[in-house]
């Protein structure tokens, strides 16, 4: 049900951002960059739990899409900032219009009790896959 329940919200989104000529990936990056201060390079992959090459291919297109700019990190030399430009900002704001419809439609059709006990698990799901509660025996690999 994650997986299919997955695939359908994601392309939900990329059909929503196809109308703007983009992806649900971008949004989701555009999202997470910090539109006043920037995000180092080094941390977007970690804040969307990405691999750093497929994080690289995504802000490649969006530098030559106009959507972002890399600047020298003030607060250390080797690093590098991603910030929004204009018309990053812009369609970061789309993109947070489209988040907060879906959740809005979400909330109006899904109890609140229901939620909760919704992310409960989704937070147990994921504690036990970060700390190795799953797959970490032995005995669980197969010969």
């Amino acid at each position: 049900m994650l997986r299919t329940t997955w695939l359908s919200v994601k392309k939900m989104y990329n059909e929503q951002a196809a109308q703007f000529g983009t992806s649900m990936a971008t949004g989701f990056t555009l999202l997470s960059i910090d539109p006043e201060d920037g995000t180092p390079s080094t941390s977007l992959g970690p804040i969307m739990g990405m691999e750093a090459t497929s994080l690289s291919r995504i802000l490649k297109s969006m530098e030559e899409r106009g959507l972002i700019e890399r600047k020298p990190n003030p607060d250390d030399g080797r690093g590098v900032l991603i910030h929004l430009t204009d018309f990053g900002r812009e369609k970061r704001e789309y993109s947070k219009e489209r988040v907060k419809i879906f959740n809005n439609a979400i909330r109006g059709n899904i109890s609140e009790e229901k939620l909760k006990h919704f992310y409960e698990v989704t937070e147990v799901i994921n504690e036990m896959i970060s700390n190795k509660k799953i797959y970490n025996h032995k005995e669980d690999i197969i010969k």
